[in-house]
């Protein structure tokens, strides 16, 4: 009965209409008044909830890739990407991808990712002969990569809702190879149907031109290297990497680039502290509504049900993906993780499932939500941008649901892609 009373009481909020933040809050005080637990408990679950040094990596990530997409930096990353891969018959579509591939190691956001590289490549896509729906399709697919490829800020809410015991440096690193392999399978499935449908063929840029481009990308290109490669190096931490990527950011765009106008800048700022107050507010709750779960024993209850069903770990993972697949089409992705890893993880490593690799399992099946409606939130950010209707764009989807659905399988039933490099690199 407290299960369903905590459960029950958070879906009904959901349903009426109350932000997830303030749902998990509410539920949570439902669930202490139901079980007779003071309110004080509740309210210091809150507070430590998001008092964790840790958490300090988000805002600065957040503000880091809000500068350079704004800053000129997903144009520049565009046109490197053409030099790369662009010659090629559906070359915009690679392009597309590759860009995708560059602009989520400085970002960290599949919603940056699909806004600043959408706005750029699908008029462009457009005017060179390629469907709107086809370029929006590419753009919002590409853009998953962003949740794998470092710094993702969900693996640091991973991370965190794993109670800590999961080093970040780890699941940075972890992203890497399912990332690559997620952006090449996207890019295979490009080229297949740009030769089906006869899509036109990239130009091939002259050298010199090619090597302006680079250099021009490269200042962008070095926050990737500062990002992952100061972290790997023992140089400094994962917060520390985060704000220095945001002095870097922040000289390149205002004293490299100069695209950006100094006016403009508290306005970033600003929009940077409001989605980083969402964030922390959801957090906080999650932290309180997670700790009524732990007293109401849900971790040991789903374990026992899981293990139940079945002692094959590859029919109980499939079942979990199953599960994952489902509410990322129905919840945002941050809440997801905080909800549902304190619950989950103990499953999986009950059967002999690594952390970090169940993280990159969650990353890519929630990823996948995030561009499945009802509610996914790439994919209406990629339909704004491309002026379509949401079904539309749903349906030029299909395919790109299979390959990354691919993807997923690969990332749940080879645990060599998301294990190996953590591991050459001991962490």
């Amino acid at each position: 009965m407290d299960t369903f009373v905590l459960l029950g009481s958070f879906v009904l909020l959901m349903v009426v209409g109350v932000p997830i933040a303030y749902a998990l809050g509410l539920s949570a005080l439902v669930g202490a008044l139901w079980i007779d637990l003071p309110l004080d408990a509740v309210m210091i679950q809150l507070a430590a909830g998001v008092n964790k040094f840790s958490l300090l990596a988000i805002p600065f990530f957040v503000l880091a890739g809000a500068i350079m997409a704004e800053g000129g930096m997903a144009r520049r990353l565009v046109a490197f990407a053409g030099v790369v891969v662009g010659f090629v018959r559906g070359g915009l579509s690679l392009v597309n991808i590759v860009a995708s591939t560059f602009f989520g190691a400085i970002s960290g956001s599949s919603v940056a990712d699909t806004a600043s590289i959408g706005s750029v490549l699908i008029p462009e896509m457009e005017r060179k002969g390629y469907p709107r729906k086809f370029a929006t399709a590419v753009t919002c697919s590409g853009s998953v990569q962003a949740i794998l490829i470092p710094p993702s800020h969900n693996a640091v809410i991973y991370s965190l809702a794993a109670g800590g015991t999961v080093s970040i440096a780890a699941l940075f690193v972890a992203g890497v190879l399912p990332g690559l392999l997620m952006g090449l399978t996207l890019a295979g499935l490009c080229l297949l149907i740009a030769r089906r449908e006869n899509y036109p063929r990239g130009e091939v840029i002259p050298l010199k031109q090619a090597l302006k481009i680079a250099i021009d990308a490269l200042w962008g290109l070095m926050t990737m290297v500062i990002i992952l490669g100061g972290i790997l190096s023992g140089v400094f931490t994962a917060n520390e990497s985060a704000s220095i990527a945001v002095v870097w950011a922040f000289c390149v765009t205002m004293f490299v680039y100069r695209d950006y106008k100094w006016s403009d800048l508290p306005r970033l700022v600003h929009r940077t502290v409001k989605t980083v107050t969402i964030v922390m507010i959801l957090i906080g709750f999650a932290a309180a509504f997670g700790y009524l779960m732990t007293l109401m024993q849900i971790p040991l209850k789903v374990t026992a049900f899981f293990t139940g069903l079945s002692d094959n770990r590859y029919v109980i993972l499939l079942l979990i993906n199953v599960m994952l697949l489902l509410l990322g089409t129905l919840m945002d992705m941050a809440p997801l993780i905080l909800i549902l890893t304190p619950i989950l993880l103990p499953v999986v490593t009950s059967i002999g499932i690594d952390p970090v690799h169940f993280g990159m399992i969650m990353m890519v099946n929630l990823g996948m939500g995030l561009i499945t409606p009802p509610v996914g939130s790439v994919l209406f950010v990629g339909s704004a941008v491309a002026g379509l209707k949401i079904g539309v764009v749903a349906r030029a989807m299909k395919p790109f649901f299979v390959a990354l659905f691919i993807v997923l399988m690969m990332v749940t039933y080879v645990p060599w892609l998301s294990l190996w490099l953590p591991r050459v690199l001991g962490l």
